[in-house]
């Protein structure tokens, strides 16, 4: 398959709801493995179809120790989160160059369609489910540092310009 290349930051499609998908059949399968191969060459531990300019609803996420145990979702829904909170540092290829501290809920359940076009329920914790709200974000239009103050957000997109001239 192939490694996509990213969108950046200032282009709209970032910042507006991705679309359900119908039914996951081949050329689904066909996105996600690209999206795969595309995280990897990040590397990365998660990918939004958005960010590579699809407008649908579909993510990746690996967060394993190994890699290779990429989950496929389509239409990915949080069902529960805990009350318990996780800071990590995030980051975007979209946005390169910068990162920021963002504490989201330490475990999610969510609800997708799999790569059988069937709905699942799964329950991810730590960086897995860091990951999955950060990829979810995406599909609804929003990035990491939407979740930041305005004077926070402006400085980083700032600055990710700047480092982009530089290259």
């Amino acid at each position: 398959m192939t490694a996509r290349p990213f969108l950046p930051y200032t282009d709209r499609r970032l910042h507006i709801p991705a679309d359900p998908v119908e039914a996951v059949g081949e050329s689904i399968r066909m996105i996600w493995d690209d999206m795969v191969d595309t995280m990897e060459a990040m590397p990365g531990v998660g990918l939004a179809a958005p960010q590579i300019g699809i407008m649908l609803r579909l993510a990746v996420v690996d967060a394993s120790d190994k890699r290779g145990q990429a989950v496929r979702m389509a239409n990915p829904e949080i069902l529960h989160a805990s009350v318990k909170m996780r800071d990590h540092d995030e980051a975007s290829p979209n946005l390169p160059g910068v990162f920021a501290r963002i504490s989201r809920p330490r475990a999610v359940t969510v609800r997708f369609l799999n790569e059988e076009n069937e709905t699942e329920d799964r329950d991810f914790v730590g960086l897995w489910a860091t990951s999955v709200q950060h990829q979810i974000d995406h599909l609804n239009g929003k990035l990491y540092v939407d979740h930041l103050s305005p004077l926070r957000r402006k400085m980083l997109v700032a600055k990710s310009a700047k480092l982009g001239k530089r290259r």
